[in-house]
């Protein structure tokens, strides 16, 4: 299986168009935060960027990405631009909390990593230590969300 059979089958998994609907649907929820048209825009893009499949997550690749000709408006909107980190995190935390449908629900990031066991495992790069120690074997980089309820996940 090559890159690009991979790509295909990871493309044929997901919805584009209801995944583009939640996207749309949970920016809605933070949209007002920006108090100007400008770094709203460039926010949601900067979010699409984050979210792609772009080899770097630098302001170049995120500008690139959204189609600007420089990292100037990503860099001010990271750097300038009017809008409360902390109303935005609520705003979605209360998103996630809609959309999980538990009142006593929470959000569980695990970021430890799998060990690549085959050779066409999805998402496996060399990471630093590029190996477990003692082991021949290669951990790919994840993060796996998951919910936490009264009655388990």
């Amino acid at each position: 299986m090559d890159s690009q059979d991979r790509a295909v089958a990871v493309g044929a998994s997901v919805d584009i168009d209801g995944w583009r609907e939640h996207f749309d649907t949970a920016f809605s929820r933070i949209a007002g935060r920006f108090g100007r048209v400008e770094p709203r825009r460039q926010a949601r893009s900067f979010l699409l960027g984050v979210l792609s499949d772009v080899d770097s997550r630098s302001c170049w690749q995120l500008a690139e990405h959204a189609g600007d000709s420089s990292p100037h408006a990503m860099q001010r909107l990271l750097s300038e631009a009017v809008w409360d980190a902390d109303q935005v995190r609520d705003d979605l935390r209360r998103y996630v909390a809609d959309e999980l449908g538990e009142p006593d629900g929470v959000l569980v990031l695990d970021d430890t990593g799998d060990l690549k066991k085959g050779t066409a495992s999805v998402g496996v790069q060399r990471q630093t230590p590029a190996r477990p120690a003692g082991s021949r074997t290669r951990r790919s980089a994840c993060s796996w969300p998951t919910r936490a309820v009264g009655d388990g996940h």
